[in-house]
This record gives structure tokens, sequence and C-alpha cells, in this order.
């Protein structure tokens, strides 16, 4: 029986650069949008009560958790980035692991921009959030490419697609005997 190719599928990391793109260029887009049409603290309403813009400068986590560790949120936001990028040209080899590991790598890419270079420094610049919705955190493009990818990430781990495709080894022996 012929083996299949395995170089072809190899050379699909490309295909993960285009949601990294069209993450990171709507996220930029849509920040640079917001510090043009708006001073810190503006709300607009966009679909009342659901939505709205509310712009924010975040120098912390999610739900503005720890905001006097701005820089070690850029040095996890760097190091999440590698490891993406890593997961991205060497191990993932099919469409959903390239296209929502490409779709990560964006959302980090974006927050991670931000944290380099906006006020009020290099490594501690805050994040531009302007999103939000009633009774949560304001959030912009980069989280929700973030949070929907990490989904994901859940999805295919528990319908246990594996990145290169193939099939988990579902002998328990070997399975044990690795241990």
């Amino acid at each position: 029986m012929a083996q299949p190719d395995r170089q072809a599928p190899q050379r699909a990391w490309w295909i993960a650069l285009i949601p990294l793109v069209i993450a990171y260029v709507a996220d930029l887009w849509s920040k640079e949008t917001v510090l043009a049409n708006m001073q810190e603290g503006d709300q607009i309403p966009v679909l009342e009560p659901l939505l709205s813009w509310h712009f924010i400068r975040n120098p912390g986590a999610a739900f503005s958790i720890g905001t006097d560790f701005t820089w070690l949120f850029t040095i996890i936001q760097g190091v999440g980035l590698v490891i993406v990028v890593y997961l991205i040209a060497r191990k993932a080899r099919t469409l959903p692991w390239l296209l929502t590991l490409g779709g990560l790598g964006g959302g980090i890419a974006g927050n991670l921009t931000d944290r380099l270079f906006r006020e009020p420094g290099f490594g501690t610049g805050h994040v531009i959030d302007f999103i939000a919705v009633p009774n949560f955190a304001i959030f912009n493009i980069a989280d929700s490419f973030i949070v929907v990818s990490i989904i994901l990430i859940v999805l295919l781990v528990m319908m246990g697609k594996t990145m290169d495709g193939l099939p988990e080894d579902s002998d328990d022996d070997t399975q044990h005997a690795n241990l």
C-alpha cells in the first residue's frame, strides 16, 4: 500500500496567514478608527441596549485584572505568539487547526502591538478596548479572535482532531507504557 504524501500538508502553513492577517488588520484598523473618532471615555450607542462603543485604555488583562502588571502581560503575549507561530510552522497540518491557530495568532499580535507601541511606553502600553455589551467587560476585535479561537481549540481537542490529522493512538497498552 502506498504511503500518503506528507510533504503536501506540511507546506500548508501559509493557510494560517489568512485568518492571522485578517484578525490583525481588522483589530489595528478598528483601534485606529476609535482613536481618530472618539475621546477616551466616550460612549456611542450602536444597537441599544445590546451594543455600544465605549473607548477605554486597558493596562490589564480581561476585566482589567492586573493593571499594575502590564509588562508581565506583554511577556506572556510575546511567548504566546511564539508558541502559536511554532505550532503553525511545525505541528499543525489540518485546515481547522491552521485556521484556528491563525486567528489566535492574529488576536495575540493585535493586543501585543498595543502593549509594545501605545502609551504610556514600550512594553507597558495600554490596549485599546471599545466593544461594550451589557454586564460584561469592554473588549476589542483581537480579544474576540482570541476567545473564539480558544473555544475552537477546546472543541477540536474534545472531538479528537489532532494537529497533524493523524488518528490518535487508541491502544491503551501503548499509552500506559509511555507514562
